[in-house]
C-alpha cells in the first residue's frame, strides 16, 4: 500500500488556528488468491470402527489381544469357558438321541395299526391314533435336532473371533471376568479397521451450514501438533440437526488421510471449511467501493470526475480523482473480485486520514468537514 501526502487548507477560525492536514490512502489493485471458510470444532474418529461382544453368557476364560494389538479377520481374539455350553450341547444330543428311539417305535407302530387296519381287525379310532402318535415322534425330533444346533452354535460364540482387520482400540473385560447377554449385547472390544484412513465429525452450525458443501477443501489443527495443519475434504453433509442449549449444529465428516498415524481416535479437531476458493484473479480491498470524495476534500485546482455506475473506484490523476466503473464478483468480506474496469497495479483510494491540529489521527472514506466532536482541551468562548 502506497501514501500519498496531500495538504488541504481548511478554514480559519480565529485567525490563529492551525491547518489541518489530509492524507490519501492507497493500495493497488493485485492478482492474487481469495478465501471464505467455515469455522468448526469436530472430534476424530475411524472410518471404520466394530464393537465386538458376544450372544452367549460365561467367564472369559482366555484373552488373545490387548490395546493397539493389530488383528486380522478370523483371529481367535478371546474365548469363554465352555463347561456350561458343552453340558447344554449333551444334554440336546441325549434327547435327540431319545426323540430318535421314539420315533422309532412309533413308526414300527403305525405301520402294525395300519395293517391290522387294512384287515378290519381294529377300529378306524385306533389306527388314527397311532398315526397321530407316529407324526408327533417326527415333530419332536425334529425339534430336538434343532436344539442340537442351536447347542452347537452357542458352543461356537464361545470362541471370539475378529470380523475385520484392524486395531484394537479398546479392552472392556479381563480374563476370569463374567459377561452376561441378555437383551443387550455385552461389548468386549473395538476395533478399527484403518488407522490411515480416519474422518472427522464436525458439528457446523445452521448459519453457515447452507455454504458447506461434498467436496470442499478443509484444514484443521489438534491440540497434540499444534504447529501442524492437516489436510482433508467434506465428504458428508448430514441433514439431521442436533440442538443443544438453543444452538442447533449439522453433522460434517470430514475426511481426513493419516499416513503418519499422528491422529488418534478422540482427538478434537479445529476445522476450517473453504467455502469459497478463487486462485489468480485481481483484487481490490472492500473499503475502495465505499469511499467517495466530495468537494470539500479538494485543494486549490483539483476538480472530481465522476462518472456512471454501480459500482466504482477513485484514482487520482494529477489533480483530478477520476472515478472509475468496475464490474464485480465474488468476495469474501476483506476483498473484493474485479472482472471488469480495472488493471492490475492501478492505484485506488481507499479513504482519506485527517491529522487534526492537536495531532490525532482520524480515519475518513468520505467528507472529512463534517461537524466534528469538540475537543474537550479547546476552551469555549
Amino acid at each position: 500500500m502506497t501514501l500519498t501526502t496531500l495538504l488541504l487548507a481548511t478554514a480559519m477560525w480565529s485567525g490563529c488556528e492551525k491547518k489541518s492536514e489530509f492524507t490519501y490512502r492507497t493500495a493497488e489493485a493485485v492478482v492474487q488468491d481469495i478465501t471464505t471458510s467455515v469455522t468448526a470444532t469436530g472430534t476424530i474418529e475411524p472410518v471404520t470402527s466394530v464393537t465386538v461382544g458376544t450372544q452367549v453368557s460365561g467367564i472369559v476364560s482366555k484373552l488373545y489381544v490387548d490395546y493397539n494389538s493389530v488383528v486380522k479377520a478370523g483371529d481367535v481374539i478371546a474365548e469363554l469357558d465352555r463347561t456350561n455350553l458343552m453340558s447344554e450341547l449333551s444334554s440336546a444330543k441325549a434327547s435327540l438321541n431319545s426323540a430318535q428311539s421314539e420315533l422309532d417305535y412309533q413308526k414300527a407302530n403305525h405301520e402294525r395299526y395300519k395293517t391290522l387296519h387294512e384287515k378290519g381287525l381294529i377300529s378306524a379310532n385306533e389306527y388314527e391314533q397311532a398315526r397321530l402318535s407316529f407324526i408327533k415322534a417326527q415333530q419332536t425330533l425334529t425339534n430336538h435336532k434343532e436344539n442340537v444346533k442351536k447347542a452347537q452354535t452357542n458352543l461356537g460364540y464361545a470362541t471370539i473371533t475378529s470380523p475385520i482387520d484392524g486395531v484394537v482400540l479398546s479392552k472392556a473385560v479381563e480374563e476370569g471376568q463374567t459377561v452376561a447377554s441378555s437383551f443387550n449385547t455385552p461389548t468386549l472390544f473395538t476395533i478399527a479397521k484403518d488407522l490411515t484412513d480416519m474422518r472427522v465429525i464436525a458439528n457446523v452450525d445452521e448459519a453457515d451450514i447452507g455454504e458447506v458443501k461434498e467436496g470442499q477443501r478443509v484444514t484443521f489443527t489438534v491440540d497434540a501438533f499444534p504447529e501442524e495443519t492437516f489436510q482433508g475434504f467434506v465428504s458428508q453433509v448430514r441433514q439431521e440437526a442436533a440442538a443443544e442449549s438453543n444452538v442447533v449444529t449439522y453433522e460434517v465428516v470430514i475426511s481426513a488421510p493419516n499416513e503418519d498415524l499422528k491422529l488418534k481416535p478422540g482427538l478434537t479437531a479445529n476445522v476450517n471449511i473453504f467455502t469459497l476458493e478463487m486462485k489468480d484473479i485481481l483484487t481490490i480491498p472492500n473499503k475502495a467501493l465505499r469511499f467517495t470524495p466530495n468537494e470539500a476534500m479538494l485543494s486549490d485546482g483539483e476538480t472530481i470526475q465522476n462518472a456512471e455506475g454501480k459500482s466504482k473506484v477513485w484514482v487520482k490523476e494529477g489533480a483530478v480523482l477520476k472515478a472509475m466503473p468496475v464490474k464485480t464478483g465474488m468476495t469474501n468480506g476483506t476483498l473484493t473480485q474485479v472482472l471488469e474496469g480495472l488493471s492490475p497495479g492501478t492505484e485506488i483510494i481507499t479513504e482519506i486520514q485527517v491529522v487534526m491540529p492537536e495531532g490525532e489521527m482520524k480515519q475518513m472514506n468520505a467528507n472529512p468537514f463534517m461537524p466534528q466532536p469538540k475537543n474537550r482541551n479547546q476552551k469555549k468562548k
